[in-house]
């Protein structure tokens, strides 16, 4: 079985500017997609959750590079509504990915919506 080669983001974790505002770093990132998975928009928040589904792929980033401290804190952002999950990529690489396991809205999240509405409020949030 092959490495895991690090972590799928899909969703807030995918914005430098949060990624600074949680590590006080950028780790290094690439493009990445996870078929057989979707990114769905959740009830009341503003962020997402990636759920299954045989009939899409999600769109995200490879994070590569975190350390043990890193990975912790990103655990603790993550919080206990989410699961961890090791996946394969669309390119055979595989990952670690926070899936959600509560509901969902019936409509996928939207990150240019995200970064152009709600991406400097939630950073607003996330200092404080």
């Amino acid at each position: 079985m092959s490495e895991v080669a690090g972590l799928f983001v899909y969703g807030t974790l995918r914005y430098p500017e949060v990624l600074r505002a949680l590590l006080g770093r950028v780790p290094d990132l690439s493009p990445a997609s996870a078929k057989g998975w979707r990114v769905r928009a959740l009830p009341g928040v503003v962020y997402p959750g990636l759920v299954p589904d045989p009939a899409r792929t999600a769109e995200g980033l490879l994070m590569a590079g975190l350390t043990g401290a890193e990975r912790h804190l990103i655990d603790v952002y993550e919080g206990d509504l989410y699961d961890t999950v090791t996946l394969t990529l669309e390119d055979g690489r595989r990952a670690h990915a926070y899936t959600w396991r509560g509901e969902t809205e019936a409509f996928d999240w939207d990150p240019r919506h995200f970064a152009a509405h709600e991406l400097a409020a939630y950073l607003a949030a996330l200092r404080s």
